[in-house]
């Protein structure tokens, strides 16, 4: 009995339609058109965010006000910016001595450790154990090319020193002054970056 009332119902609609083509002419449109503004809308937004990436700058002001999460953030946007389109947020707790990872546009695989000093040069440096720890993570678990501590407060001699030894970079604030607040990708304010694994139009 159902089956025959939904047959007989079936039917009543696709007959009505039939009547009515204009019906379906209308909806078609309405379904076109909504699809071209979500592309539109689409297509705007990624320009808007490539606009907002290549003009992305920060003040060393700017990152010290920052929480160490929102720090972590600003470097991912930062490596965005210079072109590397996977760079993600990784940092947490069990992170394993990475907060971003990377892959620029030379193929090479970026390990960020982020140091956060809420009070720039007068809080507390950053020392060899914080580079041990990278330096026993970064390839080894991650597969990094490119190894790197950033912060915006102080890293000492020793540690500089280990960074040298293991082949470990080093954005101290000086360097993150320079990176943060102007348009150069970060391989080009680092000595000793590892060579292209690939290829590329920048090439």
């Amino acid at each position: 009995m159902l089956a025959a009332l939904s047959v007989t119902a079936a039917v009543a609609v696709v007959n009505w339609l039939l009547a009515h083509g204009w019906v379906l002419v209308v909806l078609g449109v309405l379904v076109l058109s909504a699809c071209g503004v979500r592309i539109h809308r689409g297509r705007r937004r990624s320009r808007w965010e490539a606009v907002r990436a290549r003009g992305l700058r920060y003040e060393l002001s700017q990152l010290d006000g920052l929480h160490h999460s929102q720090f972590e953030a600003a470097v991912r946007d930062l490596m965005h910016r210079d072109g590397c389109r996977g760079a993600v947020r990784v940092g947490g707790g069990g992170d394993l001595g990475a907060d971003v990872k990377a892959t620029d546009p030379y193929g090479r695989r970026w390990v960020i450790q982020c140091k956060h000093r809420r009070h720039g040069l007068a809080g507390s440096a950053v020392g060899t154990p914080d580079f041990q720890v990278l330096n026993g993570t970064a390839r080894q678990v991650h597969g990094a090319d490119v190894a790197v501590i950033v912060t915006n407060g102080r890293v000492t001699a020793p540690a500089v020193a280990f960074a040298a030894q293991q082949r470990l970079h080093v954005v101290d604030r000086h360097t993150l002054a320079a990176w943060a607040s102007g348009s150069r990708p970060l391989w080009e304010l680092l000595r000793a970056v590892p060579p292209p694994r690939k290829p590329t139009a920048l090439s």
